[in-house]
């Protein structure tokens, strides 16, 4: 029973790697090597690093291994030889069974990149098996009426090895009525037929004992033998025979069981007993040929009783016997060959020859990921096997050699929109109808740092009381990363600036891990209403990527200072404040006016006045919101002539913060006559001062008008420099960049709250610098130019950097007598007409504006200052 079973496994094992063979014979341009069988475990193959031209480092480096299909590993490669070593006892006959060339094809897998390389390895047949028969005896009854020359077929010998030490020849041992035929078959083969010689002869011998021995064609030669015992019978001298020798028979493997696959027929030349016939399966027929056919004995019918399988085993070869019931029995053989037709009955297989490897989100295009192949145990086109992808994911296969595929990237990966992919993919044979198989293939994407941190707004304003507790959090900023990881933590840090010449780091510091940002000490409203801070969010990438915020942080005033008396000055310092007035005085007199001032903002600056104690509160009186100090009638005969006035000064703050200033009240006899005179020569204007205010109104109308025209010529004269250049301040020769070299001009940007003002400083080198301050409100479109009081100059690079920052559209060009910077933009000319400083950068420049006109500029400017400080300074003579 055990050796049938392994005869069945060897055929079916034969059948497979012929089809494999043939199939894999297509390849070009493969490795081969040539081995015995039955070597020695670590015999050596050949040098595969070599032969694949790998480097002996590279042989770890890229985990060369050896990936075999038959599912058993015969071999193995020496990682510090590069060599191909077997690895298990190889045995020819179990692998190859009786195909004529046995070889075996590997899969050598090398990594970083991920290649496939296919060797071939034939394995050569040596004689290591003798020739078996499958019986020890074979016993024969002949009729001694038997004509000579009747043959009688033997059993033929099974030798496992192939080609020349295959079974060659037979002999037989020496009978001169028997002799021994090769009768010629198809396929090379050869069966003994046992040929009489001469008439038998049962009462001179009625037993015949031959020996049968089966010589291979090795070196040296094996042998096998069986014992033939040939009984001569005496009667029944005709044999059945059968109307063919062989029966060739072709049915699909799923034909219906129970089904008649053929009927085989005999005939006996005897009467009566002798002639009838039954029929049998030879001897020694395999358990497998019996569990699937069944054969009536009365009919000669075979018929189909188990499963039919092309894949198990392509053709079934029964021996049939037809023996007669005469005494002796006589019978007759033939054999009977059923090809089975393979249908599409297996569907194929998909087989990951190396695990996908996690692809990086940048991986280029054409990124081997797996190694993949297919196979299909039906033949012909029923084995044909396609590959597809669903659509969808970004990858693609590429075919290889055979059904040898390679998983590769075919787009852009993001691992943001998805960290992994669920390949399906879908193998298809050519059968009718086809049938398919599906595998999923899960690859994982890995992160790569191409995300920066992103701020929730590129902006924020934070409000501040002053005076807050140093230490205390003023705002937090928080920013997300979709990267993943160490790609995907952020820090936070402050970039280092200047708030009032002083790095910010002095006033706030930042909590790295969470952005939370703190006061390093208390702000004061008065010395620093607005600052800004640059929040920047790094990750912890390679390399690693920021994006920044601006804080905008404004200090909100607090009613932390006291009004402050700045008149009567004898007051502001602390002292009593005297003051003289005339008896004569009337209801509404002015006696002095209280002035103070809050150093806070707004409602905390609103200042109010009121007398808090006075020697006779019914004199005087105080305005409220001027601080004026009036009598509120007539001084009389019994007041007294010194009077003393407390006058409580308060804010419109909270709390309220408040002040006093002592005020000493003079009453005096002698003053009212000089008023009187005073008075009455105010009232009564002379001619000649009527002169005057006409030369100071004819002064002013002329200035003003001078002034107009001067500003519209030297407006159009900007403009037209605008249109012909980028900027009216370009210079246009290096040379004309120092023609007045003692000339500075600096501009400073400041920021008060939500105005924004530019300090434009110009002077001579030696002389002290004037300051031109034009403040811009954000809120309209065009800008008002005022002249502030003087500044100090400051540093040029200073200047620019701030008005690089602040004012990107404009182009600037400074000039001192040890540094020259130019910095030049696109302007758009619109927004360079709108802005008043741009106006003021022309006045400056040599090329548009003359000297000549720079001094009819500033003489005018002079007399506009005359005009108006006559006016103010001399009002009576405009009354």
């Amino acid at each position: 029973m055990t050796k049938r079973i392994g005869y069945r496994d060897w055929r079916w094992q034969a059948f497979w790697w012929h089809h494999f063979f043939l199939l894999w014979s297509t390849i070009d341009a493969q490795t081969r090597y040539s081995i015995p069988e039955e070597l020695k475990q670590g015999s050596v193959v050949g040098n595969l690093a070599k032969d694949l031209g790998l480097a002996l480092s590279e042989i770890y480096y890229r985990n060369l291994r050896v990936a075999s299909e038959t599912g058993k590993q015969y071999f193995s490669v020496d990682a510090g030889k590069g060599e191909l070593v077997v690895n298990d006892r190889i045995d020819r006959e179990v692998l190859c069974g009786q195909s004529a060339r046995c070889v075996l094809p590997l899969q050598i897998v090398t990594e970083n990149p991920l290649q496939l390389h296919r060797i071939e390895i034939e394995v050569r047949d040596i004689n290591d098996n003798s020739p078996v028969f499958i019986t020890e005896e074979k016993y024969l009854k002949i009729a001694e009426s038997t004509a000579t020359g009747i043959r009688f077929p033997l059993d033929i010998a099974q030798d496992q090895d192939v080609g020349s030490n295959s079974v060659k020849s037979y002999t037989l041992s020496k009978n001169e009525c028997f002799s021994l035929k090769l009768k010629e078959l198809s396929g090379d083969r050869q069966v003994p037929e046992l040929v009489l010689e001469k008439p038998l002869d049962r009462e001179k011998q009625s037993v015949h004992q031959l020996l049968l021995t089966a010589l291979d064609g090795g070196n040296p030669v094996k042998t096998g033998t069986t014992k033939i015992v040939v009984t001569v019978l005496d009667i029944n001298d005709n044999v059945p025979v059968f109307k063919k020798p062989l029966y060739n028979v072709s049915v699909h493997e799923n034909i219906v069981s129970g089904s008649v696959l053929v009927k085989v027929e005999a005939a006996d030349a005897d009467e009566g007993v002798n002639g009838e016939i039954q029929y049998a399966f030879a001897e020694h027929t395999p358990e497998s040929l019996l569990s699937v056919f069944q054969l009536n004995p009365d009919t000669g019918e075979i018929s189909l009783i188990g499963p039919l399988d092309y894949e198990s085993n392509a053709v079934h070869e029964i021996r049939i016997t037809a023996k007669d019931k005469g005494v002796p029995e006589m019978e007759g053989h033939c054999r009977v060959q059923i090809v089975v037709i393979d249908m599409n009955d297996n569907a194929p297989e998909i087989v990951l020859t190396s695990k996908p490897n996690p692809v990086r989100e940048d991986a280029p295009k054409g990124t081997v990921v797996a190694l993949i192949s297919a196979r299909d145990r039906d033949s012909g086109n029923n084995g044909k096997v396609s590959l597809e992808l669903k659509s969808g994911p970004p990858f693609t296969l590429k075919p290889s050699f055979s059904d040898n595929y390679a998983l590769i990237t075919s787009g852009v990966l993001d691992r943001e929109r998805f960290s992994e992919y669920n390949i399906e993919i879908t193998a298809t044979d050519s059968g009718s109808p086809p049938l398919t198989s599906k595998k999923s293939v899960l690859v994982t994407i890995t992160d790569v740092n191409d995300n920066p941190p992103i701020f929730g707004q590129p902006s924020y304003d934070v409000y501040l009381k002053e005076n807050g507790v140093p230490g205390s959090i003023l705002y937090s900023v928080s920013a997300s990363d979709l990267d993943f990881g160490e790609n995907a933590k952020v820090s936070y840090s402050i970039l280092d600036s200047k708030v009032q010449d002083v790095s910010v780091s002095s006033y706030v510091y930042i909590n790295s891990d969470n952005g939370s940002i703190y006061s390093m000490h208390s702000f004061d409203y008065e010395k620093l209403k607005v600052f800004q801070i640059q929040v920047q969010a790094k990750d912890q990438g390679s390399p690693s990527l920021s994006s920044n915020a601006t804080i905008h942080v404004f200090i909100l005033d607090q009613n932390d200072n006291a009004p402050a008396v700045i008149y009567p000055s004898s007051a502001a310092m602390g002292s009593l404040s005297h003051q003289r007035m005339p008896r004569s005085a009337k209801a509404g007199h002015l006696v002095t006016k209280v002035t103070a001032v809050d150093a806070d903002s707004g409602h905390n600056a609103w200042i109010s006045y009121r007398l808090a104690e006075a020697t006779d509160a019914s004199l005087f009186t105080v305005s409220l919101y001027t601080g004026e100090v009036r009598t509120k009638r007539a001084v009389s005969e019994q007041d007294d002539s010194s009077q003393r006035l407390l006058i409580d000064i308060k804010d419109d703050g909270e709390p309220i913060q408040s002040s006093t200033v002592t005020v000493s009240i003079i009453l005096e006899d002698g003053l009212h006559e000089p008023i009187l005179d005073l008075r009455h020569k105010v009232a009564e204007p002379s001619k000649k001062t009527g002169r005057i205010t006409l030369y100071l109104i004819l002064s002013l109308a002329s200035v003003s008008v001078l002034s107009l025209v001067t500003f519209l010529i030297l407006a159009v004269k900007c403009i037209r420099n605008s249109r012909s250049s980028s900027t009216c301040c370009m210079r246009r020769t290096d040379s004309d960049d120092y023609k007045n070299p003692n000339r500075n001009l600096q501009i400073q940007l400041n920021t008060d709250g939500p105005i924004k003002y530019v300090e434009v400083l110009g002077g001579d080198m030696l002389s002290q610098s004037q300051s031109f301050r034009s403040c811009m409100s954000p809120m309209s479109e065009y800008s008002d130019f005022t002249l502030i009081k003087p500044s100090s100059t400051t540093d040029f690079k200073e200047v620019i950097s701030v008005l690089d920052a602040s004012l990107p559209d404009s182009t600037w060009t400074f000039e001192s007598q040890q540094v020259r910077t130019k910095k030049k933009r696109t302007v758009d000319r619109s927004h360079f007409n709108r802005k008043p400083l741009n106006l003021l950068f022309c006045l400056n420049h040599p090329k548009i504006i003359t000297p000549f006109q720079k001094n009819v500029v500033g003489f005018l400017f002079v007399g506009l200052f005359f005009v108006f400080a006559s006016v103010y300074f001399f009002p009576s003579t405009q009354s």
